[in-house]
């Protein structure tokens, strides 16, 4: 590192008349970001490694986390300045789900990259419910194919155990998500209860994504939602099948996005924007001329210090294919989206689809107004931020202004495109809680064991 500053800053002084002339005044200059190995920190690998936060006078430090609970403490703590983040994370510190804390976020670092994944021994069975054509199963894989499996163990005697990640996971929401839509019941939450498994017929636990396939291949679980490379690494090792990526459960769905303090921005914001800027520039770098920097991208988070996993598993995501079926290889050419589809803007319509979740799970215990989404979305997600950011980049000649969206008020228009064919309106919410089958909707808690209301 110390040399890589050295370097750096010789580099800056010699061009302090030009490059200079447009950096941003940053309050702090050294700082610590943290992670977890998953493809979607792909952001901050490459700003380091390309150099876009020293163009922006930042001397960066990338920390690897043993799990979102640890990060997310850090980021509280001050031992980390910021983090790649689950998107729920913010939204659920903020409103004091779990630990409490007002964190915010200008960067939404992508779309899609999740898959869920079965065991063989449950893959066998569920293919006896699935269409097939030429021989291959037809996509996208509902869970109405699971539940007669999940009905047979429950006959067993035998609990239905599945992984994610962290309570307030993108990963918790979409198989939550998806197991409902297929008429299973995942579980719900309340006050006294956080386990989130009353009243469920599939028992989700957390487990941290690099432990996944293990956990798979011991038989504790028998299936799980998680980044990648964790579900090609069970196809790589012969010990599961990946049957549906987020992309087909939502198609361009927000994934992870970068964690500060408020009052980091509050204390530190030109150096907030600097940030900004150099994550901006790498999205840019993964997604352009139709991602022929991937390969290089692989090959940087491959390395140990990043995701650590082999090549040829990281690019069987990363490259605009995945693999199900071992051998079954599909071309999904979105499956990771760093910057096109204005992946990287903060809409408060992203958080207001995470809160609508919690509600309808049980994390949000009580009813909530349209407006009480809404505002708790502009607390958290700071758009202001980002587009000051990408100004910056588009007076530098950086970025293109057609890249980003200066109109918006924020909110997407409302998304279609849903395993469960249920349209989704950020600006209200409640409407679309009370179109679920499967969930809590109005006046509905849950008291004990059962839904009451």
């Amino acid at each position: 590192m110390y040399l890589r500053r050295f370097i750096a800053g010789i580099a800056l002084a010699f061009t302090a008349s030009t490059a200079s002339a447009e950096m941003l005044d940053v309050e702090k200059d050294e700082l610590k970001f943290g992670f977890i190995k998953l493809t979607d920190m792909a952001p901050l690998a490459v700003a380091y490694e390309k150099g876009y936060f020293e163009d922006e006078g930042l001397f960066v430090t990338l920390e690897p986390q043993a799990n979102w609970k640890v990060l997310l403490d850090g980021v509280i703590d001050g031992q980390l300045d910021g983090a790649h983040m689950l998107a729920g994370q913010p939204l659920a510190a903020t409103i004091g789900f779990g630990t409490e804390a007002h964190i915010i976020t200008p960067f939404s670092m992508d779309l899609n990259g999740n898959g869920i994944t079965v065991s063989n021994e449950i893959w066998a069975q569920m293919k006896e419910y699935i269409p097939h054509e030429n021989g291959k199963p037809v996509h996208p894989i509902s869970a109405s194919a699971l539940k007669p499996v999940v009905e047979k163990y429950r006959a067993e005697g035998k609990p239905f155990n599945m992984g994610m990640v962290f309570p307030v996971s993108t990963h918790n929401y979409e198989l939550r998500y998806w197991l409902a839509a297929g008429g299973l019941k995942p579980g719900y939450y309340s006050e006294e209860n956080i386990t989130g498994q009353i009243d469920a017929d599939v028992l989700l636990s957390v487990t941290p994504p690099p432990q996944m396939p293990a956990t798979l291949e011991a038989g504790t679980i028998y299936g799980y939602c998680v980044g990648e490379p964790w579900n090609q690494q069970a196809v790589f090792k012969g010990i599961g099948v990946p049957v549906i990526t987020d992309y087909e459960i939502w198609k361009n769905n927000p994934e992870k996005v970068f964690g500060i303090t408020a009052e980091f921005a509050e204390k530190y914001p030109n150096t907030t924007l600097a940030i900004t800027k150099a994550l901006i520039r790498a999205a840019q770098w993964l997604d352009e001329n139709d991602n022929a920097n991937r390969p290089e991208a692989v090959e940087i988070l491959s390395r140990p210090e990043y995701v650590g996993a082999d090549y040829d598993v990281i690019a069987n995501s990363m490259i605009g294919t995945f693999e199900y079926e071992k051998g079954d290889k599909r071309e999904v050419p979105d499956f990771n989206v760093f910057f096109r589809y204005n992946a990287t803007y903060p809409y408060y319509s992203d958080a207001v689809w995470y809160l609508s979740q919690m509600r309808r799970w049980g994390q949000i215990a009580e009813s909530k107004a349209d407006a009480w989404y809404d505002d708790v979305a502009k607390k958290v997600y700071r758009p202001d931020i980002y587009l000051s950011a990408a100004k910056l980049l588009v007076e530098e000649g950086l970025s293109n202004e057609a890249d980003f969206p200066w109109e918006t008020d924020g909110y997407r228009a409302p998304q279609t495109e849903f395993i469960d064919g249920i349209t989704f309106d950020g600006r209200k919410p409640n409407d679309y809680l009370n179109k679920f089958p499967i969930g809590l909707k109005g006046e509905q808690k849950v008291v004990g064991n059962a839904v009451e209301g």
